[in-house]
C-alpha cells in the first residue's frame, strides 16, 4: 500500500462536444494518474492526460457494458487505494442520470476521498445545439428530466405521468428511443394534446447531431421512418416550434462530413479548428513527421558565416523554427540579421517570422516557389550569397532558378520530414466502411506519404469515391501523378485556402 492519499474526481466530460468540458473537469484530466472513461465521453477529452496516465474503457453503451457497474465501482476503490488520482470520466453530468451518485457512495463507504465536478448534461445541450430553449417567456417556466429507460412491462411505473402529461411544460427524455412509442402512448393517454410539439436530437453537440422535429402523435412513426438511433433526446412541448427560427448547429457548412487530416500534427491544429468549427468529424491521419536533421553541421556552419549572406529565404515555418533554433543556440539573436534581407513563402512562415521580429523584404504573389523566383526577377542577385535553410526533400525549382539568375545559393538542411502512421489502422478501416467524405493533403509529400499507407492492391477501391482536397496545383499535380483523382484546389494556396474551397465544394448551392 502506498503512503501517498489516493483521490478519485467523478467528472462530467459534456455532451460529446469536447469543447464543453469544464475548466475544472480538464485540470483532473490533466493530473490523473488513471483516467477511467465512458463510451460517450469524448475521445479528445484524453488528450489532456500525460503520456504517464493509464487510461481505462469501461464501456457502457446501451446496455452492452465493457465492465459491469459493480466492476467500475471496484476499479475506482482499487486504484485509488493504491494512493492514486483517479479520474472518472463520464458523459453530460455525473449526477443526472450517470450513476454517478453510486459511485460516490461506494467510495464513501470505503473511505476513499472524491470530488464531483459536475458537466454540461446532454439535456440542456442538446436541445440549445438543435435550437431549442427549453424554457421561454413566453411558452414555459417548467422542465423535467426523465428517464426514457423505465421498463415498459413494469407492473408499476416510478413516473407519473399524469403530473408530466399537464403540469410541466417541457419534458426531456434521457435513453427513451426504444421506449419512444410507449413514451407517447402514456402521455396522450393522461391528457397531453396529440398535436404538441416533439423532437428527437440525436448525437446531440457532436457532428453527427441530426434532429427530428413532429408532433406527440407522429414522432414515433417519424422516428421509425427516419432510421433514428440510440443515443438521443426526446423533447417535448411547445418551445420545440422555436428550431424553425432558432436552429444554427445543424446549418454549418461541413457538418457530419468526415475529413482525413494529414498534415503534421504540429502544424495541423489551426486547420483542424477551422474544420471542426464548420461541424466536421475530423481524423488526425498525419503522414509526415517533422524531425531534427541527422546532422546540425551544414546549417550551424551557415549560420557562424551570417555575415556572409545577402539574403535569407523560408520556405516554410518549420525552416524558420528549426533556423532559431539554432541561431540562439550559438549565443546569436535576431540582431544577427539586421544586415540581412529576407523571403518567405506563404503567411504562415511570414508570421512566424514576425515571432522573432523579422519581417518579410519580399512578399510573393502566391505560395510557390515559382513565385520567389518571379519576386527577385526585379532584384539584382548575381553574385549575391542567399541561404536557403528547408526540407532536404524540398523542391529543386527555387535553388536552381536562382542560380541561374546568377546568385550563389547555399542550401541547407534544416529538418528532415519522415512517414507517420498515426491513426492509419483506423483511417484504412474507415475508407473500406465508406466512411470518408474527403481526404485533404497541404504538400506534395503527404500525398506520397498516404498513398504508402495503403495497401497497392486496394488503392483503387478505397479512394475512388472520396473527395480529395489539395492546397494547391504542385500538389495536386503530384496526387493525379500518384492515382488521386482531385476534386478541390484551393485558390489561394493557404490552409485558409483549401478550408475556403473546401466549404464552397461542399455547399449545397454550388
Amino acid at each position: 500500500m502506498s503512503g501517498k492519499q489516493g483521490i478519485v474526481y467523478l467528472v462530467g466530460a459534456g455532451p460529446g462536444d469536447p469543447g464543453l468540458i469544464t475548466l475544472k473537469g480538464r485540470e483532473c484530466i490533466e493530473r490523473a494518474d488513471v483516467v477511467v472513461y465512458d463510451y460517450l465521453a469524448a475521445p479528445e477529452l484524453l488528450r489532456y492526460a500525460t503520456d504517464e496516465a493509464e487510461l481505462i474503457y469501461v464501456g457502457k453503451k446501451g446496455g452492452d457494458h465493457t465492465l459491469s457497474q459493480d466492476g467500475i465501482n471496484a476499479l475506482l476503490s482499487e486504484k485509488a487505494g493504491q494512493g492514486l488520482v483517479v479520474t472518472r470520466l463520464k458523459g453530460g453530468d455525473p449526477f443526472i442520470f450517470g450513476r454517478g451518485g453510486e459511485e460516490v457512495e461506494v467510495l464513501a463507504e470505503a473511505g476513499i476521498d472524491f470530488e464531483v465536478v459536475p458537466g454540461v448534461t446532454s439535456a440542456v445541450a442538446a436541445p440549445a445545439y438543435a435550437g431549442i430553449p427549453l424554457t421561454h417567456r413566453k411558452f414555459t417556466s417548467t422542465v423535467a428530466f426523465v428517464t426514457g429507460h423505465e421498463d415498459p412491462q413494469k407492473e408499476s411505473s416510478n413516473i407519473h405521468w399524469q403530473s408530466l402529461a399537464s403540469g410541466i411544460g417541457t419534458l426531456v427524455f434521457f435513453m427513451g428511443v426504444k421506449n419512444l412509442e410507449h413514451i407517447t402512448t402514456q402521455l396522450m393517454k393522461h391528457g397531453m394534446a396529440k398535436n404538441k410539439p416533439a423532437a428527437l436530437v440525436g448525437w446531440g453537440t457532436t457532428p453527427r447531431q441530426r434532429t427530428l422535429t413532429g408532433t406527440l402523435a407522429t414522432i414515433n412513426a417519424d422516428a421509425v421512418k427516419a432510421g433514428m438511433k440510440p443515443p438521443a433526446l426526446i423533447v417535448i412541448g411547445d418551445v420545440v416550434a422555436l428550431r424553425e427560427q432558432m436552429q444554427w448547429f445543424e446549418r454549418r457548412p461541413l457538418l457530419g462530413k468526415q475529413i482525413v487530416v494529414t498534415r503534421a500534427r504540429k502544424q495541423a491544429s489551426g486547420f483542424l479548428k477551422m474544420l471542426s468549427d464548420a461541424g466536421a468529424e475530423c481524423l488526425e491521419c498525419p503522414t509526415i513527421a517533422v524531425a531534427p536533421p541527422p546532422s546540425w553541421e551544414a546549417l550551424d556552419n551557415a549560420i557562424s558565416r551570417i555575415s556572409e549572406y545577402e539574403w535569407l529565404i523560408f520556405t516554410s515555418v518549420n525552416g524558420v523554427s528549426f533556423f532559431f533554433e539554432r541561431l540562439f543556440k550559438a549565443g546569436l539573436d535576431s540582431r544577427a540579421l539586421q544586415h540581412v534581407h529576407v523571403a518567405g513563402i506563404g503567411p504562415a512562415t511570414a508570421q512566424r517570422l514576425m515571432d522573432f521580429g523579422i519581417r518579410c523584404d519580399i512578399i510573393p504573389e502566391n505560395y510557390r516557389a515559382e513565385s520567389v523566383v518571379k519576386a527577385f526577377e526585379g532584384i539584382l542577385v548575381a553574385g549575391k550569397k542567399i541561404l536557403l535553410p528547408r526540407a532536404k526533400e524540398a523542391r529543386s525549382v527555387l535553388p536552381e532558378e536562382l542560380t541561374r539568375m546568377g546568385a550563389l545559393v547555399d542550401e541547407v538542411t534544416a529538418y528532415i520530414t519522415k512517414i507517420a502512421d498515426h491513426n492509419a489502422e483506423t483511417m484504412r478501416t474507415r475508407l473500406e466502411n465508406g466512411e470518408i467524405d474527403c481526404l485533404t493533403f497541404t504538400s506534395s509529400s503527404t500525398v506520397r506519404n498516404f498513398k504508402q499507407l495503403l495497401p497497392p492492391d486496394k488503392f483503387d477501391t478505397l479512394v475512388h469515391k472520396t473527395t480529395v482536397a489539395c492546397i494547391g496545383p504542385v500538389t495536386a499535380e503530384t496526387a493525379e501523378s500518384l492515382g488521386f483523382d482531385v476534386d478541390i484546389v484551393a485558390r489561394e494556396f493557404t490552409v485558409p485556402g483549401l478550408y475556403a474551397a473546401m466549404v464552397d465544394y461542399f455547399s449545397p448551392e454550388s
